[in-house]
């Protein structure tokens, strides 16, 4: 299936590893170009590398106010153009209502949901028709995670938002759409796993509860969103679509 993405630009933040990186390598194998973001300079470097020509690597964090304007600023000087953004960063720390500090809570909030408005705003009013702002968020939107107390507060209200600049940008042709990753191979699954005390038990006892019976791999994942982020999926909007292996219970 032709995906449509030979020669399209496409903004992925946090990308140095696990889902971001998995989507970047999704769309370069398919022809797209990406700028990917890291927390340091050689790390987003070293990840870019490992893609190929198609990929530009930069520092960026996401808490910052000026990094949509640098990244957007980064891809039409390297690539000529822009086509999507992919905004994903680092879990929020885990703990319960009562664990978790002012500080985390902060932190958290600037990173993750402020961070994830000013990039999607920015891309809002840079792209064109066919453009697409897409968030990675969590199983949470819908069910809150045990031991997630800060991401079960966060990511519901992202999708909020993200169905909101859905309905404001759809008459532009610009699509906003989410995907709630379940339980994926990734670092930080792990170090959830290891919070038990019994990362082994942690993942038979979780993947019993998958229907599918295993935890997904981050190619899984990125290959659903590399597709969201195409032509393919030109009529889907203002959805948040779940790679869980069926783990959500409701339809």
């Amino acid at each position: 299936m032709d995906l449509g993405l030979t020669d399209r630009t496409y903004l992925v933040t946090g990308a140095t590893r696990g889902l971001g990186f998995a989507t970047a390598r999704a769309l370069v194998a398919d022809g797209a170009n990406v700028v990917i973001t890291g927390r340091t300079e050689e790390s987003a470097a070293r990840a870019a590398a490992s893609l190929g020509e198609r990929a530009l690597g930069v520092a960026a964090d996401n808490a910052a106010a000026d990094t949509p304007a640098r990244l957007v600023a980064a891809a039409r000087e390297r690539f000529g153009r822009l086509d999507g953004v992919l905004i994903s960063v680092g879990g929020p720390p885990p703990g319960t209502a009562a664990d978790n500090t002012d500080e985390q809570w902060q932190a958290a909030f600037e990173s993750v949901f402020l961070g994830a408005v000013r990039l999607a705003r920015t891309a809002a009013a840079e792209l064109d028709e066919g453009g697409v702002i897409g968030f990675v968020l969590s199983g949470s939107v819908y069910e809150p995670i045990a031991g997630l107390t800060v991401s079960n507060g966060l990511r519901p209200g992202l999708a909020g938002f993200a169905k909101s600049l859905a309905n404001e940008v759809g008459p532009r042709g610009i699509r906003v759409l989410g995907v709630l990753p379940g339980r994926i191979g990734t670092d930080r699954m792990t170090q959830l796993d290891a919070l038990s005390g019994d990362p082994e038990g942690s993942r038979a006892r979780n993947s019993a509860a998958i229907p599918l019976g295993r935890y997904g791999t981050p190619a899984e994942f990125g290959r659903v969103a590399a597709f969201l982020l195409s032509p393919a999926a030109s009529y889907v909007t203002g959805v948040m679509v779940p790679v869980d292996g069926g783990a959500r219970h409701g339809f």
